[in-house]
Order: structure tokens, then C-alpha cells, then sequence
């Protein structure tokens, strides 16, 4: 079902998920401050942030969603409003600079591959807990590869360490929603995190195809 069951109260949960996320991007601008103060680099301080939103606000609405919505239209006209509105301090080039570089809009591309698979891995399982799987890999396991990554290196590049961190963190989580095949798509996802392809296609991207087409399958050709 594409339309959902009441659509003024989803809405409403819409709105009232935006105000929470536009407040976490407030926080983490004080947060910003506050690590440079310390002396944390900017670069650093930064990517710790992108990963703070990650969590918590793609994290947190990923868990809310199978809850407090009927259908996967609203959340994801809601997910890709927000990549709109990220997209456009990339467009103006007044950057929010306290978690946007200059160097890529991948803050863009996550709420994209976040919407767009939610929505069709539920429209073609009809299994809401299926469909916040790749959301939950993008927000949870791709931020602990980035806290770890950060950590060591202090820039943003790619390690076999963070995919581990990503492993133990998704694998939980697949298999609690998923089963087997949630193991897999962990086990898929945390490998192909560890590629890019810039400028369009990023690791949220590859997760989200990845995770998204091994459900999609198991649950059309395998029934599980």
C-alpha cells in the first residue's frame, strides 16, 4: 500500500520529525564550536558531526518509521525534501560549514539513498522492518566506519578497520529485522562501504543498492 492510512496524522509526524532534526543540526553547530574550542581540527570536528546527524536523525527516524507510519510515501517525500533542502547551500555556496564541505555533498546523497530505498524495498516486501534496513546501515554502520576512521586518522579516507567496526554494528541489526538475509546484506554492505565512486556515487549509495537488492531477492525468490 502506496498510500498511507491517515495522512494528516503521518504528516504530522513528519513535521514534528523535521523540528527534531532541524534542532539536532542546531546542537551539533554549538557541538562544532565547542570541539574547536578545544582544539579538535575543523576537518575533524566536522566529519564527527556528519556522523552525529547520521545517528540521530536518519538512526532515529529509521527506528520510528516501521511505528508511526502506514505506508513509506510520507517518510520518503520527507527524506528527499530534506536532501533538497541540504542541496542547497551546495547550490548557493553558503555552506552550513560546521557539517558540509566543499569537498563533496554526500550529506545529499544519504537522504537520497535513505528515501529511495525505504521506499522500495516496503512497496516490493510489504515488510516495513525489511525496508528500514538500508536506512539503519547508512545511519548506524557507516557512522561507526566514520567515527572509527576519524579516530585514527583524523581525515576522512577508508579503512578495513572501520568496515569491521560497520560489521559488528549491522550485523545485529539485520538479523534482529531480517533473519539471515539481513546477515548477508550486513556482511555485503560493510564490504561495499569500503568503495566510492565520485562524484555521485558514494558508499551510501553502494550500501543502500547493495542491502536493498539482497531483501528485495530473499524476500521475492526465497519467500524469506
Amino acid at each position: 500500500m502506496i498510500l498511507p492510512s491517515d495522512p494528516v496524522r503521518e504528516v504530522l509526524y513528519a513535521i514534528g520529525l523535521f523540528i527534531y532534526i532541524v534542532f539536532l543540526i542546531w546542537f551539533t553547530r554549538k557541538l562544532f564550536k565547542f570541539m574547536v574550542g578545544r582544539g579538535m581540527r575543523e576537518n575533524v570536528a566536522v566529519y564527527y558531526n556528519r556522523k552525529i546527524i547520521h545517528m540521530g536523525a536518519g538512526g532515529v527516524v529509521a527506528l520510528l518509521t516501521p511505528f508511526i507510519f502506514s505506508s513509506p510515501l510520507i517518510p520518503t517525500l520527507f527524506a528527499l525534501a530534506i536532501a533538497l533542502i541540504l542541496y542547497l547551500p551546495h547550490r548557493s555556496r553558503k555552506l552550513l560549514g560546521w557539517f558540509q564541505t566543499s569537498e563533496n555533498a554526500f550529506e545529499v546523497n544519504f537522504a537520497i539513498a535513505w528515501g529511495l530505498s525505504l521506499f522500495f524495498v516496503w512497496i516490493l516486501t510489504s515488510n516495513p522492518f525489511y525496508a528500514v534496513i538500508p536506512p539503519l546501515f547508512i545511519s548506524f554502520g557507516d557512522a561507526v566506519t566514520g567515527i572509527i576512521r576519524n579516530g585514527l586518522y583524523g581525515r576522512r579516507t577508508k579503512s578495513w578497520y572501520g568496515n569491521l567496526g560497520m560489521l559488528f554494528t549491522t550485523i545485529p541489526i539485520g538479523f534482529i529485522l531480517a533473519g539471515y538475509p539481513g546477515v548477508v546484506a550486513a556482511i555485503v554492505s560493510s564490504i561495499v562501504e569500503h568503495y566510492e565512486f565520485p562524484p555521485y556515487i558514494d558508499d551510501n549509495v553502494l550500501i543502500t543498492l547493495a542491502s536493498s537488492l539482497i531483501l528485495i531477492s530473499s524476500k521475492i525468490l526465497l519467500g524469506v
